[in-house]
């Protein structure tokens, strides 16, 4: 996730395993504050009293697993027993994206994946850098998400997909929204909610102009780049993503973690 360094009054206690605990005054009940969580919090204790709490499946990049997945997802079902005064869930999931092309580790060439052939919108995936072959990236990628990193029911979350520029992308903004369309596909597939964390301008250098017809078109946004509790509540006023998109969540950083507001 997006990270800056900054301090404001409203932060929980965290303490680092081996270090001293950083202490402040926990927000006010009426604040629907939640966190979210990946492989930079590993071997970390994470704090109590939150509304709800976001889980990274991936380490960094997207054909990577968290190595701490499971004992996040754990501390999140146990700590986050009630529901609360949010329309957030109370556990949900968050993935790294990208579209490296060719340059990738690994790159399709067929509309053939893990046993299906899938209904691409984009034609036939011939190995080229294409949206065709983006979209069944995406597609993979998502796939792995929910079929091999281990997380146990996975149509029951609500699937994040985390969109920044520090992640490999092609110049074709068609070609990456084709990506992008391609993990959506996949997730709503199993019958599972989607969701676009980025910020405007990432996601303009990113996807650019979503057209209306798109299936990123109407999917909530989760917006980065507040400093304070009170700038992320400002930013819940922000545009959406795409077009028809309502802002969901809204994330600033305390004390090196990410915490985010729910916006109503």
């Amino acid at each position: 996730m997006l990270k800056m360094v900054l301090s404001v009054a409203t932060t929980f206690a965290l303490v680092v395993l081996g270090g001293a605990p950083a202490t402040a005054g926990p927000p006010r009940p009426s604040d629907p504050v939640g966190i979210d969580v990946s492989w930079p919090q590993c071997g970390k204790t994470l704090p109590s009293g939150l509304a709800f709490a976001i889980v990274g499946v991936n380490n960094g990049l997207a054909n990577t697993t968290n190595p701490c997945l499971q004992a996040q997802l754990d501390w999140a079902e146990l700590t986050i027993k009630y529901p609360q005064a949010t329309s957030q869930p109370r556990v949900a999931l968050y993935v790294n994206t990208a579209n490296p092309g060719l340059a990738g580790s690994w790159w399709p060439s067929s509309n053939f994946y893990s046993g299906t052939v899938v209904d691409n919108p984009y034609g036939k995936c011939e190995g080229k850098n294409d949206k065709a072959c983006a979209y069944m990236y995406g597609y993979a990628k998502a796939y792995d998400d929910a079929v091999l990193r281990g997380v146990d029911n996975p149509e029951d979350y609500f699937w994040w997909l985390d969109v920044e520029t520090e992640n490999s992308w092609q110049p074709d903004k068609e070609a990456n929204r084709a990506d992008l369309e391609g993990m959506t596909d996949y997730f709503e597939s199993i019958g599972a909610d989607v969701g676009i964390y980025s910020t405007g301008y990432q996601w303009g250098q990113i996807a650019g102009t979503v057209p209306s017809g798109s299936s990123l078109a109407g999917l909530p946004s989760w917006l980065a780049g507040a400093r304070t509790l009170n700038g992320a509540k400002s930013n819940c006023a922000l545009p959406g993503l795409t077009p028809g998109s309502r802002v969901a969540l809204t994330q600033y950083v305390s004390s090196g973690l990410d915490y985010n507001f729910a916006c109503k």
